[in-house]
């Protein structure tokens, strides 16, 4: 998807960023709701804590077989897409509340889970659409911190209520779900519409992007990077555990990287592109997440625990705007596939590292050394140079045309 160059597409629409930042953050908190409460949600329910855990885990499956449709949807119809995403988002969150039972919960959230790639998907395209050349990778950037900061909410929120006032929880989710989702709304219907260039969309779309190598390479670095993350995320209360950490400890740890990673993903994505310096931040991150595990490894006091979790957060939440910005301008007309094709490495990646970790959780130590390990995948994939340097001679001067012209326009 490729919005139109005109002059009303340059224009700077701060509201429908912002607006998609909240509604993004809706999303995964309603995503992340019982990972924290995980053994009184089980008891609440009178299920297991796998079936909690599939509440959470239905959300990246999902979204790897429907990123590709999504995409094309988001293609053809952009703004009734993403108005599609977040009305799903809310209607799960107040499906939670309609019985008291493990069903109603998985109802609710698959629909959240079904809104998920139709949002996700759409933060590129937003901004190349309501923001001129010059704002888009702050625009991006902002998208991408509402994500986190949904990580983040839901983390605080299910440490202050706790699961023994479980439906407090829901209430609060589904309100927020609700009002994010009528501001979004209500910002996209003000905003002049979005015009499209009848750019190419689904297989065919995300075949064409997958052809051109620096995709690949941001793939790669999406693949490792969001996975381990997201393992790290799910493992590491669990790993941490045999050498006497407490889970609610363990928490604060996590709620620590994701606070450190909304600060690094609005922070240093715009410094990062307009430098071409996106080698030298996806090596820190390869550098400080590779570090911090072999740290893990070895020694388990708490401070250094999180200081070394705040360190991966950091820098490796903030690789993804960059990411995502790159591989938008790379793709050019299939520039949504491309968000689509990252989205989908990283969701892709969070399941088979998850499951790599899972298989040796029993032994830290290992799990640890298995994580730095692939970390080091990172190092090897960009430490040939810039991927934004890597740029075609006609995307580099559709690039360069582009911004002289929002200058003129500006």
């Amino acid at each position: 998807m490729s919005a139109e160059r005109g002059p009303a597409a340059r224009a700077d629409h701060w509201a429908v960023i912002g607006a998609y930042a909240l509604a993004g953050a809706a999303n995964q908190m309603l995503w992340l709701t019982f990972t924290p409460v995980t053994t009184p949600a089980a008891r609440h329910y009178g299920v297991s804590a796998s079936d909690i855990g599939l509440l959470a885990e239905i959300f990246p499956l999902l979204y790897v077989l429907l990123a590709v449709p999504a995409a094309s949807l988001l293609d053809r119809w952009f703004r009734p897409t993403l108005m599609a995403g977040t009305a799903l988002t809310a209607a799960g969150g107040l499906l939670r509340l309609g019985g008291d039972t493990f069903a109603w919960a998985l109802a609710g959230q698959a629909l959240v889970a079904l809104a998920q790639p139709l949002i996700l998907n759409a933060v590129t395209g937003l901004a190349s659409g309501y923001l001129s050349e010059r704002s888009r990778p702050v625009g991006i950037a902002i998208g991408s911190a509402g994500i986190f900061l949904g990580m983040l909410m839901s983390l605080v929120l299910g440490a202050a209520v706790g699961g023994s006032h479980l439906h407090t929880l829901l209430v609060i989710d589904a309100v927020f779900a609700v009002i994010t989702a009528a501001g979004l709304l209500g910002a996209l219907a003000l905003a002049p519409a979005l015009a499209l260039s009848g750019d190419v969309t689904g297989l065919f779309g995300l075949g064409s992007v997958w052809r051109e190598p620096g995709i690949r390479r941001l793939a790669t670095v999406s693949f490792v990077g969001f996975g381990l993350f997201i393992a790290l995320t799910t493992w590491l209360q669990t790993l941490l555990k045999p050498a006497g950490i407490p889970a609610s400890t363990a928490g604060w740890v996590l709620v620590g990287a994701v606070v450190a990673g909304v600060i690094g993903s609005i922070v240093l994505p715009p410094t990062v592109i307009r430098r071409q310096a996106d080698h030298l931040l996806f090596r820190a991150a390869g550098l400080s997440t590779c570090g911090a595990c072999v740290l893990f490894a070895v020694w388990k006091w708490v401070p250094a625990v999180a200081a070394g979790a705040a360190l991966i957060g950091f820098f490796m939440l903030a690789a993804l705007p960059v990411i995502l910005e790159i591989a938008e301008r790379r793709a050019g007309p299939a520039g949504t596939s491309a968000t689509a094709l990252i989205w989908l490495a990283g969701n892709a990646g969070g399941i088979v590292i998850a499951l790599l970790v899972q298989a040796v959780v029993g032994t830290p130590l290992v799990a640890f050394l298995l994580m730095a390990a692939v970390a080091a995948v990172v190092l090897r994939v960009v430490w040939r140079g810039s991927l934004s340097g890597e740029l075609a001679p006609d995307a580099a001067t559709m690039d360069a045309t582009a911004v002289d012209a929002a200058t003129v326009s500006g």
